[in-house]
C-alpha cells in the first residue's frame, strides 16, 4: 500500500472517530442528576455542628452520613456526599466538633461527645420527609475515612438506627495503632490473614502522633489522602478529597480552622489547642515519656471501635489500605474478627492505597454505594461477604503500577471458614548482636507520615529507600524463590532475644523493629508499603512470635525474602539508654500468609465500551501515522535486553582516512565497573560519543539493553553520562544547576532522586553554594551527581578524575564505588592506570582505535607472567627462586618477593620454596596493571 493511500486511510479513520466522539458527547447529556443542598447548624450538647444536607432528585430515599478525616471538615467530603446523592441517597456531611466552623472540643470520638453528635444528626434525619423510614426509624447508613471511619463503627455500636456501614482506612484500637507491640510469648494468633499480637506496653508512633496532634491544634489534617489510589480503570480525579495543605489550613482554608472570629469557629485552648484537657494530658504523657499509663490506655480504648465491635451486627463493609503506615491491615483484621464474632455480616476489601497511597478510586467508591443500595433499599445483587485485595504488579504505565483485584469467597478465619494458609519459607543466618546507641540516634529510616498522599508515587519510592544502620540490624535470608509467592497479610517469625554478654537489661525492656524485605537478584531491597512492626520485650531472655507488617506483595521468582530486626526507627520513640542484645531464629521457618483467589472481571457499561472503542481507534490512527513517518524501526535484540552494553565491530572514520575507532567489540554485564583504558588518542572519547548517540559510527553497532543506539534513541534515557563536559551556570548553586538540567529533560520531578544523587556524590551542604565558588573536584562531583539523576541503569563517564589532586581522586573513586554498589553498571574512560586498577572490576584496553585486551582487571594485570610470594624469609626465597631455570627479575619488597616466572609453573616455584624451608603465606599473580598495559600497547621498552 502506498504512503498516499495510508494517509487517506488514517484521515478517514480519524474523521469517523471524531464523529463518534461528538455523538457520544451530544448523547451524554448533563453532568448528572441535579442535587439540592441545605446548610445549617445543628445543636448537640455543648457544640454547634456545621452540616450540609444533599438531596437527590427523587425522595424519599435512604440517608447516608458521610464523616470526614481528622483535621478535615464537611468540605473535605463534599465530592463524596454529592456522589452518593447522585446515586439517589440523601447524604449528610458535617464538620466534627472542634474542627472548621463547628464548636466544641475534640474528644477523639468519645461516646458522650462525637458519638452522641451522630445520634443527634440521626434525630434530625428522622424529622425529614425526604428520608425513607420504617415507621419512625429512618433508613440510615454511615461511611467515612480514618477518623470518620472510626466514628462510623462507634456510632453503629451505640445507635442501632444505623442499618449499614462502610468504614474506610480506620483503626480498631487507637492505643494499638499509636503504641503498637507486635510480639507475643504465647505464640498463639488468630487464623485470619493479618492478625497481630496486639500486646501491651508497645512503642510510641511518634511521627504520626505528632501530625495527629498538630491537626487538632488548628493545622491541616492528614486523614484524607489527596489522590485516588490506583485501580483498574481508575482515571477519574473529579471526586478526590481536597488536598491537605497545612499552609492553606492555617490561613483558614477548607481543611483547617476558619478565619479568626469566624461565626461558630472553635477556638484554640492554650497548649491543648482544640483538644479536651483529658486528651491533651494523654498526648503530653506519650510525647514526653514515650510510654502510656493505664489511664491513657483506658482512654484510647474507650474512644476506639474495639470498645463496641462486640455489639455491631449491622452489615459492615470494611475498606482498608495496603499503603498505610498509620492504620495497617492488622487494624481491619481485628475489626472484622470482632464483628463476625458478634454475628455481623462482614465484607473485607484491601485496596492499593491508604494514608500513604491515596483514597479509594471511583470503582471502589461505586462498590461502597452498591453496598448501601442493597442493604438500605434492597436494590442490586447481594455484595456478599467476599474478600477482595489488590495486587500491584511490576508493569507500570505512565508511572503508575498495574493493579489487579483478587477475590476469595470470604475472609479466611471468619464465620467458620478455614484458617489462613501459611507457607513456610526457610530463613538462614546466625545469632547476631545489635546495639541501640545512646539516644537512639542515628536511627533507621522506614517511613515518613503521609508521604504518598503528598506526592503521587513517592510512597513506592520510599519503600526502596529504607535505611538500616550497620551495627543496629540483624538479617536472615531465604534462598531464591523458585516461583512467585503472593504474600497476603502478616507473616510471622519466631526469634529469641537476650541481653548481649556484659550488657545491662534496660528497665523498660528492649525495643526492636521487625521488617520483611523483598530482595531482587541484584541485591536491591524493597520494604513493601514502608511497613515495620515495633515490639517491646520486657523480660530477657525471651522467645517471641513476631507478627510482621500486613502487606500484599508478589515476590517474584529468583527474589529472596529477608527478615530484618533493628534497634531504631526514626518514626518511633526509642529508648534513650544504650543497650546491646543478641537475636537469633528459634524457628527457621518464616510463616507466610497466602490467600488463594480468582482475578475479578467486570463488564463495563455500553457507554464505557464506546469510549474504549474511541480510545482504541485513536491509538490505531496514531500508530498508522507513526508507521508512515517512522524511518527507522526500533531495532531490538530480545536476547540482549538484560545486557547493559554490547559493542560489535564498531568503527569511526573521519575525512582523510583517519580511523579513530577500528573494529572495536566488547560487552559489559550488569554490576560491572568497567574501565575503558588507553593512551591519549586511543579512541576512547570517540567510542563514548558514539555510545551516547552524539556521532554516528561508520560501521558496526552499539546495543544498550538490546536496543540499537542512534541519535535520540529512547533507550539513551537509561544512561547517565559525563562525556562532553558539564557546562554548569556559575552564578547558580549546584542544586539549582541540577534542577535546571532535570527540568530540561522533561521527565517527572519525582523521578529525579536529587537527594540520593547528591548524597552518593558526597556534595553535602556545598550543593547550596554557587558553582563559581567550587574547586575542580567539587565541579567533578557535581557532574557525577548530574549524571546520576534519575538513577540511570548505566553510568558513562569520560575522564572523571581529570584535574583532581590525589585526595580528590580517592574521593571520586569512592563516589563511583558507592554508585556501583546500588546494583547498576558503571563505564569509566581513563588513561590513569592506577585509578582503573583500584576502581574497576573489568577493563577494556584500546590502542590506536583497536581493542588489544578485555577481561577482569586481575587477569589483564597478570598477562606478563609475574608472580608474588608473601614469605617469612624473603632473602632465602629470592635465592631459591633465582636458581630456578627460566625465572628472572627476582625482587624483594618487604615480606613479598616478586619474580617473572616466564612460563615456569607457579606450583613448581611454590614447591621449591617449601622444600627449602621457606614458609609461604600467600602466592598469586603480580597485579601490576601498568606493566601489563605498557606491554599490551607495545610501549614497554624494558
Amino acid at each position: 500500500m502506498s504512503k498516499t493511500r495510508l494517509r487517506w486511510l488514517a484521515l478517514t479513520l480519524a474523521a469517523v472517530i471524531v464523529a463518534a466522539g461528538v455523538l457520544i458527547w451530544v448523547n451524554s447529556g448533563s453532568d448528572g442528576p441535579t442535587i439540592a443542598t441545605e446548610n445549617r447548624l445543628v445543636s448537640s450538647g455543648d457544640a454547634q455542628l456545621d452540616t450540609t444536607l444533599y438531596l437527590p432528585e427523587q425522595t424519599p430515599a435512604p440517608a447516608v452520613l458521610v464523616a470526614h478525616g481528622f483535621g478535615g471538615s464537611k468540605e473535605s467530603v463534599d465530592a463524596d456526599a454529592r456522589e452518593l446523592a447522585q446515586r439517589g441517597f440523601v447524604a449528610l456531611a458535617w464538620t466534627a466538633r472542634g474542627f472548621g466552623r463547628s464548636t466544641g472540643q475534640i474528644a477523639l470520638n468519645a461516646p458522650d461527645a462525637e458519638v452522641a453528635d451522630v445520634s443527634r444528626l440521626i434525630d434530625e434525619l428522622a424529622k425529614r420527609p425526604e428520608v425513607q423510614k420504617d415507621g419512625d426509624d429512618p433508613k440510615v447508613g454511615i461511611t467515612g475515612g480514618s477518623y470518620g471511619g472510626a466514628i462510623s463503627l462507634l456510632a453503629a455500636g451505640y445507635d442501632k438506627r444505623i442499618d449499614a456501614l462502610a468504614p474506610v482506612i480506620t483503626y480498631n484500637d487507637l492505643g494499638q495503632a499509636l503504641i503498637p507491640n507486635s510480639a507475643t510469648t504465647s505464640g498463639q494468633l488468630a487464623g485470619t490473614p493479618s492478625a497481630n499480637a496486639f500486646a501491651a506496653q508497645g512503642v510510641f508512633k511518634r511521627s504520626w502522633a505528632g501530625v495527629f496532634f498538630a491537626a487538632g491544634m488548628g493545622g491541616a489534617g492528614f486523614a484524607n489522602p489527596s489522590v485516588d489510589a490506583s485501580e483498574p480503570g481508575s482515571d477519574d480525579n473529579s471526586n478526590q478529597l481536597a488536598a491537605q495543605d497545612p499552609a492553606a489550613a492555617a490561613a483558614g482554608g477548607a481543611q483547617g480552622a476558619p478565619p479568626p472570629g469566624g461565626r461558630g469557629a472553635a477556638q484554640p485552648n492554650g497548649p491543648c489547642g482544640r483538644f479536651t484537657p483529658r486528651v491533651c494530658a494523654a498526648y503530653t504523657e506519650l510525647a514526653t515519656t514515650g510510654k502510656a499509663s493505664k489511664a491513657t490506655v483506658d482512654l484510647l480504648r474507650s474512644v476506639s471501635p474495639v470498645s463496641v465491635t462486640g455489639r455491631i451486627t449491622q452489615p459492615t463493609m470494611i475498606v482498608q489500605g495496603e499503603q498505610d503506615t498509620l492504620f495497617g491491615l492488622d487494624q481491619s483484621d481485628a475489626t472484622a474478627r470482632q464483628i463476625a464474632a458478634a454475628g455481623g455480616k462482614v465484607k473485607m476489601v484491601w485496596y492499593a492505597g491508604g494514608h500513604d497511597g491515596g483514597k479509594p478510586g471511583p470503582s471502589l467508591r461505586a462498590k461502597i454505594a452498591d453496598w448501601f443500595d442493597f442493604h438500605l433499599r434492597g436494590r442490586g445483587a447481594d455484595p456478599g461477604t467476599s474478600f477482595e485485595y489488590a495486587v500491584q504488579g511490576a508493569i507500570r504505565a505512565q508511572g503508575a503500577p498495574s493493579v489487579r483485584t483478587m477475590t476469595a469467597a470470604g475472609y479466611p478465619g471468619l464465620g467458620g471458614r478455614s484458617a489462613t494458609e501459611r507457607r513456610p519459607i526457610t530463613l538462614a543466618g546466625p545469632q547476631q548482636t545489635i546495639v541501640n546507641p545512646p539516644g537512639g540516634n542515628p536511627g533507621s529510616i522506614t517511613s515518613m507520615p503521609g508521604l504518598g498522599s503528598v506526592v503521587a508515587g513517592s510512597a513506592r519510592l520510599a519503600s526502596r529507600l529504607a535505611v538500616d544502620i550497620p551495627g543496629q540490624v540483624a538479617r536472615w535470608r531465604s534462598e531464591p524463590l523458585t516461583s512467585q509467592l503472593l504474600v497476603s497479610g502478616s507473616s510471622t517469625v519466631r526469634i529469641r532475644v537476650e541481653a548481649a554478654p556484659g550488657a545491662p537489661v534496660p528497665a523498660d525492656g528492649v525495643v526492636l523493629f521487625a521488617k520483611l524485605y523483598d530482595v531482587a537478584g541484584d541485591g536491591t531491597r524493597t520494604l513493601p508499603a514502608s511497613a515495620v512492626s515495633p515490639l517491646r520485650v520486657t523480660q530477657l531472655p525471651a522467645d517471641v512470635t513476631v507478627t510482621l507488617p500486613g502487606i500484599v506483595r508478589p515476590i517474584e521468582a529468583d527474589h529472596r525474602i529477608e527478615v530484618a530486626v533493628t534497634t531504631t526507627d526514626q518514626a518511633y520513640a526509642v529508648p534513650a539508654q544504650p543497650a546491646a542484645v543478641t537475636v537469633s531464629l528459634t524457628d527457621t521457618a518464616l510463616q507466610v500468609p497466602v490467600v488463594p483467589g480468582t482475578r475479578s472481571t467486570q463488564t463495563p457499561p455500553m457507554f464505557a465500551l464506546i469510549g474504549i472503542g474511541v480510545v482504541i481507534g485513536l491509538v490505531i490512527v496514531v500508530a498508522i501515522v507513526a508507521a508512515i513517518r517512522r524511518r527507522r524501526a526500533d531495532d531490538v535484540d530480545p536476547d540482549l535486553t538484560g545486557v547493559p552494553l554490547v559493542i560489535d565491530n564498531l568503527a569511526k572514520e573521519y575525512p582523510g582516512g583517519l580511523k579513530a575507532v577500528d573494529g572495536l567489540s566488547f560487552r559489559v554485564e550488569k554490576g560491572q565497573v568497567l574501565g575503558l583504558l588507553g593512551p591519549n588518542g586511543a579512541g576512547k572519547t570517540t567510542s563514548l560519543r558514539m555510545l551516547m548517540g552524539l556521532i554516528q559510527p561508520t560501521e558496526g553497532s552499539i546495543r544498550v539493553f538490546g536496543h540499537k543506539v542512534h541519535a535520540g534513541a529512547p533507550v539513551l534515557s537509561r544512561i547517565g553520562s559525563f562525556v562532553e563536559g558539564s557546562g554548569f551556570l556559575p552564578h547558580l548553586s549546584g542544586e539549582a544547576n541540577l534542577r535546571l538540567y532535570w527540568a530540561a529533560t522533561g521527565r517527572p520531578l519525582e523521578h529525579a532522586h536529587f537527594d540520593e544523587a547528591i548524597e552518593i556524590a558526597g556534595l553535602g551542604h556545598a550543593v547550596r553554594r554557587r558553582v563559581k565558588t567550587y574547586s575542580q573536584g567539587m565541579r567533578q562531583r557535581l557532574a557525577i551527581a548530574q549524571a546520576m539523576l534519575g538513577f540511570p541503569d548505566m553510568l558513562v563517564l569520560d575522564e572523571p578524575t581529570n584535574g583532581l589532586d590525589p585526595p580528590q581522586i580517592h574521593q571520586m573513586r569512592e563516589v563511583l564505588k558507592r554508585y556501583a554498589a546500588t546494583g547498576r553498571t558503571v563505564l569509566v574512560s581513563s588513561h590513569l592506570l592506577a585509578e582503573v586498577e583500584q576502581a574497576c572490576t573489568h577493563v577494556v584496553v584500546m590502542h590506536r582505535g583497536k581493542l588489544v585486551a578485555a577481561g577482569e582487571v586481575a587477569d589483564i594485570a597478570a598477562v606478563g607472567g609475574e608472580a608474588t610470594f608473601r614469605v617469612d624469609q624473603p632473602d632465602q626465597a629470592a635465592s631459591v627462586l633465582g636458581e630456578l631455570a627460566g625465572v628472572t627479575g627476582v625482587e624483594v619488597d618487604g615480606k613479598q618477593v616478586h619474580a617473572n616466572l616466564d612460563g615456569t609453573p607457579r606450583s613448581k616455584a611454590l614447591g621449591a620454596l617449601v622444600a627449602a624451608g621457606v614458609a609461604v603465606e600467600q602466592a598469586g599473580p603480580r597485579r601490576r596493571l601498568e606493566d601489563a598495559f605498557l606491554e599490551l600497547v607495545g610501549e614497554n621498552k624494558a
